[in-house]
């Protein structure tokens, strides 16, 4: 969205949703709030998040590495 209207092909752009509040991304064009980075923001969000979102953050998952029992107690026999 642009102060010149939508510039997305097909020129449709729809409003942000309450999942959007608070993103850097989010802009008041007129009389609604736009995203500047996708038409459909209530399709960024069906997966559960929006991958262009500035306001949430995702947990780190962990990797633990798996530990060979016989290697490991011969390590501590050392």
């Amino acid at each position: 969205m642009s102060a010149n209207g939508c510039t997305y092909t097909g020129g449709i752009c729809r409003e942000t949703v309450e999942a959007c509040d608070g993103c850097n991304r989010r802009k008041a064009f007129g009389e609604g709030w736009f995203c500047s980075a996708c038409p459909e923001p209530q399709v960024k969000w069906k997966g559960g998040y929006c991958n262009m979102a500035t306001h949430v953050t995702r947990a780190q998952v962990e990797n633990k590495q798996k530990v060979n029992p016989l290697k490991a107690s011969k390590r501590a026999s050392r």
